[in-house]
C-alpha cells in the first residue's frame, strides 16, 4: 500500500500491532486520521531504542493495542517535508510546560509507548512535535535525532570544559553518541568505560587513544575499573564522569572516580533499585560532589535547543552518527532486529529499520 498523492490517500497501512506483552503482530490496521492540530507523516526510516525491548517483551505498554517506536523520521505527507519526530507530547499547561522545559512536563503523551508510534508506515503525529530536516541530512541520520538529542542534553546539562578529565561509563548507543560529541565540542582529555571488544574498536575509529579505553573486562572476569582510571589519572580521578549504565554497582564507581569537587551525570535508565551504603554516600558529602539527573532532551523549536543543536551539527557534516548503525533491516523484518537486542545474539549499537 502507497500513497498515490497528497491528496488521495488509502485507509489501511502495514504496522507492528503490539496486543499484550510479547504478542507484537505485523498485520493491516486502520490508519490514522490526524487531528487539526496532526499530520500524517509516512515513515521512511525507524531505530530500534534499548528501551522498546522490555516495553515489548517485558513490561507491555499504556494500553493495548500499541504500535511502540519512537525513533523515526519521514515524510510529511500534507506538505512533503522532510521532518524528524519529537516522540514527547508536552500537555503545555503544567508548570514545567509553561517554562518550556517540555521534558520535564507532568502530564506527557509519548509516540510508542502511550500513544502510536512509528513502527508502521504512517503515523498521525501533532505539528508542534516535527522539525523540518536540512536537504542533506539522510532519514536514517534523522532517526537518530531523539538519541543523539538525549545525548547531547546531557552534555549540555553538565557542561564539561576543554579543561576537564572526563569519564564515559556504558557504551550503548547513548554512551557511543555521547562521545561523539564531546570530541565534537572539543573534549579531548576523555576515558571510555566499556566491556566489549567492538565498543573498543568502535571508540578507536571515533580517535579514543588506545590507553584511554578502560576495559571493564579482563581475562573473562569483571574488572577493577576504579583502580584503572586512578592508575592512568595518577590518583586524581576525573572532573566529570557520565554514568550511562543505570545499575547499582556503576554508580558506586562513579561517585568512587570523581574527584573532590568534580561533577557526575546519570544518564543510563535504572536497571533496578539504586541504593547506597554509608561509605559510598559519604563520598558525595565529603568530596562536596555535583549529582545531577539527565532525561530526554529540549525541544522547543528554538534555535538554542537539544534538536536544533544536532541538526546544525549534522547539516555542518561534522557528526556521523550512521557509524553508529550495526545492523540495518527492512521493514518486513524488524522482528529479526528485535531479536537480537532482546537475545543479544549480536553485538549491535543502532539497529536500523529502512521503510
Amino acid at each position: 500500500m502507497k500513497y498515490k498523492d497528497k491528496d488521495k490517500v488509502e485507509t489501511v497501512m502495514k504496522a507492528y500491532n503490539l496486543h499484550g506483552v510479547s504478542d507484537l503482530k505485523f498485520e493491516d490496521v486502520d490508519i490514522a486520521e490526524p487531528k487539526d492540530d496532526e499530520a500524517l507523516v509516512q515513515v521512511k526510516a525507524a531505530g530500534i531504542c534499548g528501551s522498546d525491548i522490555p516495553r515489548i517483551f517485558v513490561n507491555g505498554t499504556y494500553h493495548f493495542p500499541t504500535i511502540p517506536g519512537h525513533e523515526f523520521a519521514g515524510v510529511n505527507v500534507k506538505t512533503g517535508k522532510h521532518v524528524g519526530i519529537f516522540p514527547l507530547i508536552p500537555c503545555r499547561k503544567c508548570q514545567p510546560c509553561l517554562n518550556g522545559k517540555y521534558e520535564m512536563c507532568r502530564s506527557y503523551s509519548y509516540l510508542g509507548s502511550r500513544t502510536d508510534g512509528g513502527f508502521a508506515e504512517y503515523v498521525a503525529v501533532p505539528e508542534w512535535n516535527m522539525i523540518e530536516l536540512p536537504d542533506n541530512v539522510t532519514f536514517e541520520q534523522a532517526a537518530m535525532l531523539e538519541p543523539m538529542a538525549v545525548a547531547v542534553h546531557a552534555m549540555r546539562s553538565i557542561s564539561p570544559s576543554a579543561d576537564d578529565t572526563v569519564a564515559v561509563m556504558g557504551l550503548g548507543t547513548i554512551g557511543m553518541l555521547l562521545v561523539m560529541f564531546l570530541l565534537d565540542a572539543g573534549i579531548k582529555d576523555i576515558y571510555v568505560i566499556g566491556n566489549k571488544d567492538f565498543q573498543r574498536s568502535t571508540c578507536l575509529a571515533m580517535g579514543i587513544d588506545e590507553s584511554r579505553y578502560i576495559d571493564a573486562v579482563f581475562a573473562g572476569k569483571t574488572s577493577d575499573v576504579t583502580e584503572q582510571l586512578m592508575n592512568v589519572t595518577k590518583g586524581k580521578g576525573v572532573d566529570v564522569f557520565f554514568e550511562c549504565v543505570g545499575k547499582n554497582d556503576t554508580i558506586e564507581t562513579a561517585l568512587k572516580i570523581t574527584a573532590p569537587g568534580g561533577r557526575i551525570q546519570l544518564v543510563g535508565n535504572p536497571a533496578s533499585d539504586i541504593s547506597f551504603d554509608r561509605d559510598t554516600y559519604w563520598k558525595i558529602l565529603r568530596n562536596q560532589l555535583t549529582v545531577k539527573g539527565s532525561w530526554n532532551s529540549s525541544f522547543t523549536h528554538y534555535e538554542d535547543d537539544d534538536w536544533h543543536y544536532v541538526l546544525k551539527r549534522l547539516e555542518a557534516g561534522t557528526i556521523h552518527p550512521e557509524q553508529f548503525i550495526s545492523h540495518r533491516f527492512a521493514f518486513e523484518e524488524l522482528d529479526k532486529g528485535l531479536a537480537i537486542m532482546r537475545d543479544k545474539t549480536e553485538d549491535y549499537i543502532k539497529v536500523m529499520i529502512e521503510y
